[in-house]
């Protein structure tokens, strides 16, 4: 009987070396032989889970952001029972990818976002991540603010307009996290320093409520 091939898993080592590649040489280093090499497969094997180099790139892509956001989840599940705010703090410090351990990850992360600048592709991938992050903190942000909406308002002072408004700090708290991201990469911030101004938003954020 002929081999039975993983599909899922075969595409996943495939991402998983174009991530490796990007963490070395950034984008414009990832050639079709390099990331077959790199993930131990043959050029055919490649070119049968992707269509394109492009296809390729936006799959490694997600899986980045799919990571992030699985550890997310998993750290909400698995750590005790925190208030809303603390896990929103919880989910902010992730998305920044500040520890050393994620140092690699975040490397891939701003790669990627650069490219995205120049490719609607990958900024459409991009947007789609981001969109899945920001639900997440806009429900965190409305529980932390008073847990429920009374006639289109919830309750917190600097929530009186509903949502949207639990929706702009969201917005914010995702834009800074990729900022202090940027900045301690290039030594521009120390991580403890990084994570002084998230604390400091943070509890600005619930002075305001």
């Amino acid at each position: 009987m002929p081999k039975q091939v993983d599909h899922a898993g075969r595409r996943q080592q495939i991402a998983e070396a174009v991530c490796q590649l990007v963490d070395e040489c950034g984008l414009e280093g990832v050639t079709l032989r390099d990331v077959a090499a790199r993930a131990e497969v043959s050029m055919g094997a490649v070119q049968r889970c992707f269509r394109t180099k492009e296809e390729m790139v936006q799959c490694a892509l997600v899986y980045v952001g799919d990571r992030v956001t699985e550890r997310v989840r998993h750290r909400l599940k698995a750590g005790p029972a925190q208030s809303a705010a603390s896990e929103l703090g919880l989910v902010a410090g992730e998305v920044a990818l500040l520890r050393e351990e994620h140092r690699a990850e975040a490397r891939i992360w701003l790669a990627f976002l650069a490219g995205a600048a120049v490719n609607p592709g990958l900024a459409e991938t991009l947007r789609s991540s981001y969109a899945s992050l920001e639900e997440l903190m806009v429900r965190l942000i409305m529980e932390a603010a008073g847990g429920s909406v009374v006639g289109g308002s919830a309750l917190g002072g600097v929530f009186t307009d509903g949502a949207a408004s639990a929706r702009t700090e969201a917005h914010a708290l995702l834009a800074l996290a990729d900022g202090l991201t940027a900045h301690v990469l290039i030594g521009h911030r120390t991580v403890a320093e990084a994570e002084d101004v998230l604390h400091a938003h943070l509890a600005g954020l619930w002075a305001r409520c």
